[in-house]
């Protein structure tokens, strides 16, 4: 099982990190597709990119420097864990600095964090500052946007790491900017099960939490009464907007695997 989450805007690079936590950093899967748009991005001025991307001349000026400072090569210098980088709300309810080294693990193996530069970032990638979103019409060799660019990638990623699991399942806490990369209409045709949660950040910010500190400890096991109770009471609060999205959340709590 899958949870996809969009990015965030905001970008935090100045809380100290643990140590253990840079160690655990690994690299990004999709580096030169990402290096291929930060070449596009660099023969922008910063009147194009506020043009663009619809940002103040200051956002649009510190987004060009950040283009220019951008390595294929991210180290501990000039990046950090996605997780620890991105500071939406989303990423705030999720509350990493208190995940263990466990629900860490897990995360990485199950959540996936959409990036309209990166493609798709697992939660300890490395994250060099950007901003890049994923419905920005930025012409590349692919096409028109970044849609044209990320193509099948995305989707193809998301069904290989599917492949073999018992619960196929793919629980959409992406906006539908992000989700429309990764959930492509032949995915859907090859026995994917996809659930979407409103697109209020509160839906994903309960239940991306909820996710990784409830794990199920083998994948034939059933989650324990308690964290079954701890995971409906915060879809619940998640998805009361739409009862069918609350019976996805609940049948989605009862699924996890490992």
């Amino acid at each position: 099982m899958l949870f996809l989450l969009s990015p965030a805007k905001t970008l935090d690079y100045e809380t100290p990190l643990p140590a253990a936590v840079q160690r655990r950093a690994t690299e990004p899967l999709f580096t030169r597709q990402a290096a291929e748009l930060i070449g596009v991005l660099r023969r922008k001025t910063p009147a194009q990119v506020a043009a663009l991307m619809e940002l103040s001349d200051a956002l649009a000026t510190l987004n060009v420097g950040r283009y220019a400072a951008w390595q294929p090569q991210a180290t501990a210098l000039n990046s950090r864990p996605a997780v620890y980088a991105f500071n939406g709300d989303v990423y705030e309810g999720l509350q990493a600095p208190t995940l263990k080294a466990a629900d860490l693990k897990w995360a990485q193996d199950h959540v996936v964090i959409l990036s309209g530069l990166y493609g798709v970032l697992r939660p300890l990638d490395r994250l060099q500052p950007y901003r890049l979103e994923m419905g920005t019409t930025l012409a590349n060799a692919q096409g028109r946007d970044l849609y044209a660019f990320w193509g099948d990638t995305i989707a193809q990623h998301l069904n290989e790491r599917l492949a073999g699991e018992r619960s196929p399942v793919i629980v959409n806490l992406a906006s539908q900017e992000y989700a429309r990369a990764a959930l492509r209409l032949q995915d859907s045709e090859q026995g994917r099960d996809y659930m979407s949660a409103p697109a209020a950040s509160a839906a994903a910010r309960a239940c991306a939490r909820t996710a990784c500190h409830s794990r199920t400890t083998r994948r034939s096991s059933a989650p324990s009464p308690r964290a079954t109770a701890a995971s409906s009471r915060a879809c619940r609060a998640a998805t009361t907007a739409s009862a069918a999205s609350h019976a996805a959340w609940m049948w989605a709590s009862r699924r996890r695997v490992r």
